[in-house]
């Protein structure tokens, strides 16, 4: 296993994220596959993988307990711990923040956490965090020793983080990375920028929610014949691990399968060459050129005069022709609102007026509408 240094800790360069455990749907519910995850969770150790982040509501505030129950099993000085703070679920008390923080720490078993974040910052985040005193709450309890490493994950732009990047009380934070967004929310400028300021970078979403790990036998030859051993996952995992300033990069692994292939690529880990990121820019270049229709999301289309979000249609359509994921357009297409999907349009012709692209929306959103359902109804 490889190691880096965080915070004068020695951390594995692979980090098991606790967000995406197998789960096991019965008569009671659903619920985490327990023998299946405490064997993968085995095999990860095991590998020398010393680095689990979890949250207070990954798995529908199941992980936490979760975790807690396995870790406990484990010497303390063992392994690194990360949660985070969901800055979003506490009221208008900052007694809520006490009161969260002790609930995490009693369904962890634990009397520490070593690295301790707050979960997904951005703009209103960090204002609702400053009147919850919550950092400060939080320092008081890294001078307890209740954390050891205190910091920050981010999803908001680059204009936002370069806001806050200069604040004295976080020690790291964690961005979204991977080759096909490494120019979305704070990017490449954002990892550079922190790494001017002495704080690692812990990557999240380097598989792009597993979308990476499954590509197109068109966008897997140029690769494949660069590296035959190299499956499409351990390519994206390698482009975030070979950037300078990444410490910890999280695979949210949900079968054991995806934990052997992680750490075959981590155990014998061979940074991305120059060559490389050359076919790997090929395979990007490939993908994007399946791009159904060139939408930005600027959303000049918006408001559609008859209800239908033009931008999010799109979005999921385009991205069905990038990786292919008929499951992703069940999920994100079969739970928008009806009035929100594409057959809603009255083809009236406002929208494409002020297009800045110039796109055949009422056209493109006939053709959404049909791609897109027809995936749906096979349900």
């Amino acid at each position: 296993m490889v190691y880096n240094n965080m915070c004068g800790e020695k951390v594995s360069a692979l980090g098991f994220g606790c967000m995406r455990l197998p789960m096991i749907k019965d008569d009671s519910g659903e619920r985490i596959d327990k023998d299946l995850a405490y064997r993968m969770l085995d095999e990860a150790r095991d590998a020398g993988v010393n680095y689990f982040d979890t949250a207070y509501m990954y798995l529908g505030s199941r992980s936490e307990p979760f975790m807690g129950e396995y870790l406990s099993r484990l010497p303390r000085e063992s392994y690194y711990l990360a949660t985070k703070f969901p800055v979003w679920c506490a009221g208008e008390d900052k007694d809520d923040v006490r009161k969260i923080f002790e609930d995490q720490l009693g369904k962890l078993k634990t009397d520490h956490i070593d690295f301790y974040l707050m979960h997904s910052m951005g703009r209103g985040g960090f204002e609702k965090a400053q009147k919850l005193e919550a950092i400060e709450y939080f320092l008081k309890q890294k001078e307890l020793g209740r954390i050891r490493h205190f910091g920050f994950s981010f999803h908001d732009d680059y204009d936002c983080f370069a806001e806050h990047i200069g604040e004295s009380w976080y020690e790291f934070c964690q961005l979204q990375y991977n080759y096909m967004d490494n120019e979305d929310q704070a990017g490449e400028k954002g990892i550079d920028m922190a790494d001017s300021m002495g704080k690692p970078v812990i990557v999240m979403e380097p598989v792009k929610g597993g979308t990476l790990a499954n590509l197109p036998d068109e966008v897997m030859a140029p690769l494949k014949e660069a590296h035959p051993d190299w499956s499409a996952a351990s390519w994206a995992l390698r482009f975030a691990a070979s950037r300078k300033n990444i410490a910890v990069t999280l695979s949210g692994m949900s079968t054991y399968e995806q934990v052997t292939d992680n750490l075959k690529t981590f155990s014998d880990f061979t940074p991305l060459s120059d060559s490389d990121r050359n076919v790997l820019a090929e395979a990007k270049r490939i993908l994007l050129a399946r791009v159904r229709n060139g939408c930005t999301g600027c959303e000049y289309c918006m408001p559609c005069p008859f209800g239908v979000n033009i931008p999010r249609n799109f979005s999921i359509w385009n991205n069905y022709a990038l990786y292919g994921s008929e499951g992703g357009v069940r999920w994100e297409y079969g739970r928008m609102k009806d009035e929100e999907k594409a057959d809603k349009c009255k083809k009236c012709g406002k929208c494409e007026k002020v297009c800045p692209q110039h796109l055949s929306i009422r056209e493109n959103l006939a053709a959404c509408a049909a791609e897109l359902g027809a995936i749906v109804a096979k349900q």
